[in-house]
């Protein structure tokens, strides 16, 4: 279990920029996060990229634009590592709206929405 947990941590890390590192000094938060995809498939974020439900992004109405979050999903025990790249979620109580993708590799699309805890990682305004 260790072992892919380090090799999950490691693939996916490689694709954040050398200058996002966890940083513990960043309070954590957690809420109710949901998820979205088909619809808004291709269309403008806040950031002006398309967005792309198979990519590992998000939108939040607290963090800016180009935050890397770190999002844990404590029911299955699952994380992943997200870019903010839009405003959300509109609905009451919802802190984040997840990429299908990312909800998927959660393990959280099969529950539509679900509590998880939100780690601020280090490099938050970076342009990718």
């Amino acid at each position: 279990m260790l072992r892919k947990m380090i090799l999950l941590t490691t693939l996916l890390l490689s694709g954040i920029p050398s200058s996002a590192r966890l940083n513990l000094a960043q309070p954590k938060t957690a809420g109710l996060a949901s998820f979205y995809g088909r619809r808004e498939q291709g269309k403008r974020t806040a950031s002006g990229e398309r967005f792309d439900r198979h990519r590992f992004t998000c939108a939040s109405r607290t963090y800016p634009l180009g935050t890397w979050l770190m999002i844990k999903y404590p029911r299955m025990g699952t994380f992943v590592v997200v870019r903010v790249t839009d405003r959300g979620p509109w609905v009451k109580g919802r802190v984040l709206d997840l990429s299908e993708h990312a909800a998927t590799t959660l393990g959280l699309k099969g529950h539509g929405v679900d509590f998880v805890v939100i780690q601020p990682l280090l490099g938050a305004n970076i342009c990718v």
